[in-house]
């Protein structure tokens, strides 16, 4: 009869604990237990001593260079922290060799074990800093760490076989709570060497100045997309789950999934067109409703858009589809502007139009090789109504503060002209008492008939 495996664990927990306990009731006897536990505790206070010593010489090194990149002042950061330990594992791994040459093994026993468990600790904390996202990586750091002091105490297989006998059965297929962890340990390191080689990959390929803007973005998501797909099925198949057993749970996952997230599918679907016909692309200025701004990054579901105060809106990628959209800059940078004034009817209408283009050209960031054209557009009540027009080559750099600028011009040129600019004007005349009887009277006789 196959021994329960759930009933071997408890046993070998209840040994592990009265283990533990005899080993505590030891270590409160004189004998080498105890010699053990004062050398490991007279190690961690030099290690603390020399923690402080080091970590304050590293600083002043540190300060002294020039040039370092972000990456190398990270992981001094990261040596700085954990210098203690890193020095308590180099005391207590010379400590261990030179007792295990010098006496008996067995009295050396509990440092060698101090040591290795401090130094494997040190050892993930570093290879953890591989996972950038904050919350994995703590998740990763404790895992690594569990595992590695139950493989230092020697109880791996009773916890991997406990593990194993929680397991979820549906017809021939079994997953297991191991199965599970282990799936995710493996696909965890699968996305980590994919991510490597994705960031890698998209830092190349933003280098090659022969591929467009949009042509960029949609090759990186392409990239990203498959390697990380390749990760999830490796994986997968490296932890031995079969994928057929969940073809129809998969299924009905699917069909929810598809009606709950259209929105988002829809977005998802939208970006990549918008990637491929190059309507719109990283750099490009464009107007949707009220928002005036330009693209800053296009994402799977949403495109930023950076406004000239500072603002960054996110725009899913459907309304950018589907909406009416103004790109400043689709086919080239070039702008035009329109900008009304009107003069009084005084002034003569062609030095008005000569001084108008004259002001225009002479303001930055109006392009001379597209001169200004101004042309009258009207006779108003109180002026002659004019259209000055424009272009620009740098819509990023703003609208408005261009046609403000365009607008001074004006004006100074019109001041050291005399050229006049109207408002509108009433006149109003006060009659005396005699007029004003004398309208009341028509011609038929007085305006009450008497």
């Amino acid at each position: 009869m196959t021994p329960d495996p759930f009933a071997h664990f408890l046993e070998s927990i209840q040994a592990l604990i009265t283990g533990g306990i005899g080993l505590a009731e030891s270590l409160m006897q004189p004998g080498w237990r105890q010699y053990q536990m004062f050398i490991l505790l007279g190690l961690a206070l030099v290690s603390w001593g020399l923690h402080h010593a080091s970590g304050s010489w590293l600083q002043n090194w540190v300060r002294s260079r020039e040039g370092w990149s972000k990456w190398q002042l990270r992981m001094v950061v990261q040596v700085k922290r954990r210098l203690g330990l890193m020095w308590f594992a180099a005391l207590a791994g010379a400590v261990y060799l030179v007792m295990q040459n010098i006496t008996w093994p067995s009295r050396s026993y509990l440092i060698g074990i101090f040591a290795t468990l401090v130094a494997v600790w040190v050892c993930i904390a570093f290879a953890a800093r591989l996972v950038r996202n904050r919350p994995m990586r703590r998740l990763v750091t404790w895992g690594l760490w569990i595992y590695a002091t139950l493989y230092a105490l020697n109880v791996v297989d009773d916890v991997s076989a406990f593990l194993d006998s929680v397991a979820l059965s549906v017809g021939d297929f079994r997953l297991s709570l191991l199965t599970v962890i282990t799936a995710l340990v493996v696909i965890g390191l699968f996305f980590s060497v994919a991510r490597i080689i994705s960031q890698t990959s998209a830092a190349t390929i933003r280098k090659n100045e022969d591929i467009s803007p949009s042509m960029q973005v949609l090759a990186v998501k392409g990239v990203q997309l498959t390697l990380y797909g390749v990760a999830f099925f490796m994986g997968v198949k490296a932890v031995g789950i079969d994928l057929t057993g969940l073809a129809v749970l998969s299924g009905a996952i699917g069909v929810g999934l598809g009606f709950g997230l259209q929105k988002v599918v829809s977005n998802l679907v939208s970006g990549i067109i918008i990637l491929i016909d190059k309507s719109i692309k990283p750099g490009d200025v464009i107007s949707l409703g009220d928002t005036f701004g330009w693209i800053q990054t296009l994402g799977a579901r949403y495109a930023s858009v950076v406004t000239r105060d500072g603002k960054e809106y996110l725009i899913p990628n459907e309304d950018l589809i589907t909406g009416q959209v103004v790109n400043w800059s689709h086919s080239n940078d070039f702008v035009r502007l329109d900008i009304y004034f009107g003069t009084a009817y005084d002034d003569d209408p062609h030095v008005v139009r000569k001084l108008a283009v004259d002001a225009a050209s002479g303001v930055d960031r109006v392009l001379s090789f597209k001169a200004p054209v101004c042309h009258i557009v009207g006779f108003g009540d109180s002026s002659v109504d004019y259209i000055l027009r424009f272009w620009i080559k740098d819509p990023t750099g703003g609208l408005t503060n261009i046609r403000g600028n365009v607008y001074l011009a004006l004006w100074d040129t019109f001041k050291e002209n005399g050229i006049s600019i109207p408002f509108p004007q009433r006149e109003v005349k006060m009659l005396d008492d005699s007029k004003l009887a004398l309208s009341r009277i028509t011609p038929e006789g007085p305006a009450d008939g008497g």
